[in-house]
């Protein structure tokens, strides 16, 4: 079913399959079960994912409906699966017989409710002995799920549930678009960032009953949904490291313009000077990253519009940073000519380094800096114009 089409039932339950043989036939009777034990009516819905051990004959057998995805990865199964639903609302659940499909009561609720995602949390609802691998219950779990509750203020507790329900209009309408197990993540951020009504209920892991190795890679997959949470947040991937970097680098450029400084026992002169002016520069264009991301991600909607970067982009106009690049870049070239006369007075010959480079780090810092933010102010007007 495509976005738009009239629901033909309350609720689809949702597999991701890729070679299950073995667990999945249990997986499906303990959904039609409870269907049938709860009165809701609805679906099995397989999303295939190019299985080479008769998964779909089983599926199909024990009276799911299967849709084949040949894109391969997690996330390309469930969106397949996703755009293929029937039902109003949809619970999704891994089919290696690790959640139980026998108690989806409280996620029907709580989508009953007004829920647009409702989340199961492992943590509250109980993980059997070796269900999880102690890497990913004391680790990878609660450090991604605490920074993407830092990053993007989620109340979810727990981002990396695979038994989650919500309603399939909501999620339909995020756009959703990566193929591996960072999708998990992406349905969370994406959800909260819109501003979708999110509930958490509690959730049982039960170990898998599968005798071979589950698809899941632990540092591989829990680097990929790090680095989709980073990517999704320039604020955190770049504007606070840059702003830093660059206030660190500024304060100590000046601290140091007068003469050399002693701190802790170490002499500090011209070379802490030329790594403050690389961290200026480095830390600068770290923040410009941030505005020029951010923009493009409001514009591909990927992030809802921001009416702080609005603001921030009407007031920096390309003129306007023009105009500030080009005075910063002219402050700076003064400054290399004035060290040019200091040369030339000492007949083209050696100078002192410990003086001169007080002028020149400084003015070679300025007229970086405004060549970068007349360039990023014109690639930033690039990036807001529109297409007829």
């Amino acid at each position: 079913m495509t976005a738009g089409t009239a629901p033909q039932c309350e609720l689809t339950v949702l597999m991701p399959c890729l070679n299950e043989a073995e667990t999945l036939a249990r997986c499906i009777a303990k959904a039609r079960a409870w269907f049938e034990r709860s009165g809701v009516s609805g679906e099995v819905l397989v999303a295939d994912n190019g299985s080479s051990d008769g998964s779909q004959a089983i599926a199909e057998k024990a009276g799911a409906r299967v849709v084949h995805e040949q894109r391969k990865g997690y996330g390309s199964a469930l969106r397949a699966g996703i755009a293929a639903a029937r039902g109003r609302y949809i619970v999704m659940g891994d089919a290696d017989d690790s959640y139980d499909f026998g108690a989806l009561d409280p996620f029907l609720e709580a989508l009953r409710g007004g829920a647009d995602l409702v989340m199961g949390n492992r943590f509250r609802g109980g993980i059997a002995p070796n269900a999880m691998p102690p890497l990913h219950r004391y680790l990878g779990n609660p450090v991604l799920t605490g920074i993407g509750r830092l990053f993007f203020r989620s109340p979810v507790g727990d981002f990396h549930c695979g038994l989650r329900g919500f309603r399939a209009e909501a999620i339909r309408g995020l756009g959703l678009a990566t193929d591996g197990m960072e999708f998990a993540s992406e349905m969370v951020v994406r959800a909260t960032v819109d501003g979708l009504k999110i509930a958490e209920v509690p959730a049982t892991l039960s170990p898998d009953g599968r005798s071979r190795p589950p698809h899941l890679r632990s540092f591989r997959d829990g680097w990929r949904h790090l680095r989709f949470l980073l990517m999704l947040s320039p604020r955190w991937l770049f504007l606070y490291p840059g702003a830093a970097l660059m206030l660190a680098g500024l304060a100590s450029m000046l601290w140091l313009l007068p003469g050399p400084r002693v701190l802790f026992g170490l002499g500090l002169d011209v070379n802490t000077l030329i790594f403050s002016a690389a961290a200026i520069v480095c830390g600068f264009q770290a923040v410009t990253f941030a505005i020029l991301a951010k923009v493009f991600a409001i514009n591909a909607r990927l992030l809802p519009p921001d009416t702080r970067v609005q603001r921030l982009t009407s007031l920096f106009s390309v003129e306007f940073s023009t105009v500030a690049g080009l005075l910063l870049f002219l402050a700076g070239f003064a400054g290399g000519a004035y060290a040019l006369g200091l040369w030339r007075l000492a007949g083209f010959g050696a100078l002192d380094p410990y003086a001169t480079l007080r002028i020149v780090a400084p003015s070679a810092t300025a007229m970086i800096v405004g060549l970068q933010l007349i360039f990023s102010s014109f690639f930033l007007g690039v990036l807001g114009l529109r297409r007829g």
